[in-house]
């Protein structure tokens, strides 16, 4: 048998170090993080915006954030769960949604900051990108004021693939077409060739205003109308059909210009106040308590030994 080096001996494991928690959860790439969030020296500590994106089961989740060294923080954040009040209450989670989101997000924001009016963004939606060359840099926006530049944030996509009409995209382009300042181009939008290297605006917007789900609905309708009732409940109960979406959309559009702000929370009161947490004993009562229970314990054992002991007595008797 020849000789095996063995390269992973004791002393390869005592020098061994593991990756960080997050990377070994599969939660966190560290390399694209490090990209996004290290911030040029002669910018003076001034903070470097992220978009992120994020999908749950049920919602998409944007949020404006920035890091700090001892970790992120949320400049402002918005979920498609809050587009119940601007109409829309089914398909959370879609590519229009995430486009709603976005734009809910960077109006919310805009406004936060005071550039709402000076960036209104695109206010129908084209699919087109967006930008402005001033002075020899590109700006992802329609117009560049004098005194003020436009918001810029780069897009956080976490962990998820980067695939040509994903629905992170869709939450770019609904932030982009709000009025921030996000570089990008139209090579991973619904409608861009890779072939041809050619980009359809059409299927773009298409996918924008949800036509992929009208079209959908109307092949799964005709197709299998028991699926059909079950896939669709939600609409159904919420009386959309396929022909409704495009003008739906528009109005959650609309919605979300006119009012971005979120909601007040009320804040919880209804608290049950009868309720007292017994107080701590002292510890001259914790003794006591201990000696009485040791007491109630023995005392059986003393009334069986005297009853053994009149038993003995009357049996010499």
């Amino acid at each position: 048998m020849p000789f095996v080096k063995v390269v992973k001996n004791k002393a390869y494991f005592k020098t061994f170090q593991v990756k960080w928690r997050r990377r070994r959860e599969g939660k966190t790439d560290y390399r694209q993080r490090h990209k996004l969030i290290t911030q040029d020296k002669n910018k003076y500590q001034s903070p470097k915006y992220r978009l992120v994106v994020r999908f749950t089961n049920k919602y998409v989740i944007c949020q404006i954030v920035f890091a700090e060294i001892n970790g992120d923080k949320v400049l402002c954040a918005a979920s498609s769960k809050e587009l119940a009040k601007h109409g829309l209450t089914v398909g959370l989670k879609n590519y229009a949604a995430a486009y709603c989101t976005g734009l809910l997000v960077a109006r919310r924001l805009l406004k936060q900051i005071g550039l709402d009016e000076t960036y209104s963004g695109v206010e129908e939606p084209t699919g087109e990108v967006i930008s402005t060359v001033v002075d020899g840099r590109t700006f992802f926006v329609s117009e560049v004021d004098e005194e003020k530049r436009p918001f810029r944030a780069l897009l956080d996509v976490g962990i998820k693939n980067t695939t040509t009409g994903a629905r992170v995209f869709g939450a770019l382009k609904g932030a982009s077409d709000g009025g921030l300042d996000i570089p990008h181009s139209n090579k991973r939008f619904p409608g861009y060739s890779r072939e041809t290297k050619t980009f359809d605006a059409a299927t773009h917007k298409a996918r924008i205003m949800g036509e992929h789900v009208a079209d959908y609905m109307r092949e799964m309708e005709e197709d299998d109308e028991e699926n059909y009732q079950k896939h669709f409940a939600k609409y159904i109960e919420a009386s959309i059909e396929a022909d409704d979406l495009e003008e739906l959309y528009e109005k959650v559009h609309a919605s979300i210009r006119e009012d971005p702000t979120r909601d007040a929370v009320e804040k919880f009161t209804d608290i049950d106040k009868s309720f007292k947490k017994t107080p701590k004993k002292t510890y001259e009562q914790r003794k006591a308590d201990a000696a009485a229970k040791k007491a109630s314990l023995r005392a059986p054992a003393t009334e069986d030994a005297a009853e053994d002991d009149e038993e003995a007595e009357d049996d010499e008797e």
